[in-house]
């Protein structure tokens, strides 16, 4: 690791970080890999958020559609332009390799120009009265408004970025005014967005970042009485109690993922097993949409295996700021603690481990295990991070009551040719979206995306299906 790199993007990250809010109370971000300190910032307190929800209530946006296009559109310039420096900053903050990061930013680039176009549709709608017998000589129209309180925002570790993204890009394509407490555990991303947004022409007013220890400011944003709308992406624990105490409030919940990647018998299986190795470690499998179980007809599992084995010790681990690497590390130790005892576990319970679950600190290696059951905690819970657990099924009914037979309903990967498999898998899978030959993670930035069951409450995210969240309908008639 260079030392010089670690000091440039510390020294940017400190200014972006700043005295943001007038508090001697920090909390450190530090490097998951060596442990060094990257940046502090404000930990904020309750009196902060409401400062901050006060501030956005009290600010009436006036940005015309064709305003808030050039916004995030220069947004989206500026991201491009500065794509490495950003990149190396969410590495340092989050572990992540710079191969995952620098895909991270590009990401983020089409949220903001996928929003920027979505300030411009016309979303308004116009019915006839005379449909019936007893109609009138009039039309109703429809317009959509932002709504009049404040969004509520709050997001996790995983994509530091894109997460955040997600939310702010779509609250500035509808006029509303956001009070963002990105996880303290990678939060310099939000307050790097923030800055550029502001500098391309947001008022400061429409977007506050506060940082801070979710225990002690988190419930005021879920329960101030300013706060019209909280979305949440992260675990369904956290996402449950946000339900719980946001009562009266829209609420917009992502939560955790169990995805599987099903391998029928007719499915190539070198191409299956890349999917299954990308699906599993890319960013070190911290996605709510990895591939956390896979599911193999048992006429092609030893094949499957073997091809996914070979995938698995190619896929290299280490320094994520040397970009031939294809993974760093996990968030924390706790983190790389927890799957390396999951994995002993299910070798206990009759697993077989055929590569990896080698632990250094946060460092966690690409992990293979087959001959895993429903029953072990590695793949009943959702595990966060690069393991791959490979289990068989007889035939379709089979793989269909076994994906099922779980608490989560995000997303998942089909391998096969059939139509006729296809199209029951699409029918019968208890989830959000079903992706054919490709991971479960595949999505399009501007598509809906979201799930059921434990992974959200059905309401969808993607920039198309968050500005629609984000706004109300007004109806109104007008005589011919």
């Amino acid at each position: 690791m260079s030392k010089r790199v670690v000091s440039e993007v510390r020294h940017e990250a400190m200014r972006i970080a700043g005295e943001r809010v007038r508090t001697d109370r920090v909390i450190e971000v530090r490097y998951p890999y060596t442990g060094e300190l990257v940046a502090t910032v404000p930990r904020a307190g309750v009196e902060d958020v409401r400062r901050a929800v006060g501030a956005a209530r009290d600010y009436k946006p006036t940005l015309t559609r064709h305003e808030r296009f050039r916004i995030l559109n220069k947004a989206g310039e500026l991201i491009a332009q500065r794509k490495e420096i950003i990149a190396r900053q969410i590495t340092l903050e989050s572990g992540l390799c710079i191969k995952d990061t620098l895909y991270e930013v590009g990401r983020a680039s089409d949220v903001l120009l996928f929003s920027a176009q979505q300030a411009l549709v016309d979303d308004g709608q116009s019915f006839s009265c005379d449909l019936t017998h007893h109609g009138k000589q009039r039309r109703v129209h429809t317009t959509r408004e932002p709504l009049l309180g404040v969004i509520a925002a709050i997001t996790p570790f995983n994509h530091p970025l894109n997460q955040v993204i997600h939310k702010v890009a779509p609250a500035v394509a509808t006029n509303n005014r956001m009070v963002l407490k990105p996880t303290e555990k990678t939060p310099l991303a939000a307050l790097l967005l923030a800055d550029v947004l502001y500098e391309a022409g947001l008022p400061p007013p429409m977007l506050s970042v506060v940082t801070g220890d979710p225990a002690e400011i988190a419930d005021e944003m879920l329960t101030h009485p300013d706060v019209d709308l909280v979305t949440f992406t992260g675990g369904v624990a956290i996402g449950k109690h946000i339900a719980a105490r946001a009562v009266y409030k829209r609420q917009v919940l992502e939560l955790g993922g169990n995805d599987p990647l099903i391998v029928m018998d007719d499915a190539d299986v070198t191409k299956a097993a890349e999917l299954a190795a990308s699906g599993s470690y890319k960013n070190s499998g911290q996605r709510c949409t990895a591939v956390k179980r896979i599911f193999v007809h048992e006429r092609l599992a030893g094949d499957f295996t073997e091809a996914l084995l070979e995938k698995t010790r190619a896929w290299t681990f280490g320094d994520p700021l040397d970009p031939g690497v294809d993974m760093g590390t996990v968030i924390d130790e706790r983190a790389a603690r927890l799957f390396e005892r999951r994995v002993n576990d299910a070798v206990a319970q009759g697993a077989r481990l055929l590569h990896g679950n080698r632990r250094d600190g946060a460092l966690y290696s690409p992990t293979l295990i087959d001959r895993v059951h429903g029953e072990m905690e590695v793949v009943r819970e959702e595990t966060f991070g690069p393991v791959s657990p490979v289990m068989t099924f007889k035939d379709v009914d089979d793989a269909i009551r076994q994906v099922n037979g779980t608490a989560y309903g995000l997303s998942s990967g089909v391998c096969t040719n059939r139509l006729d498999d296809i199209m029951r898998f699409v029918r019968e899978l208890h989830v959000g979206s079903v992706n054919v030959w490709e991971v479960p993670g595949y999505r399009l930035e501007l598509t809906p995306f979201g799930g059921i069951k434990d992974s959200g409450l059905g309401y969808k995210e993607g920039v198309q299906e968050a500005c629609k969240s984000f706004t109300h309908v007004k109806t109104y008639s007008l005589p011919w």
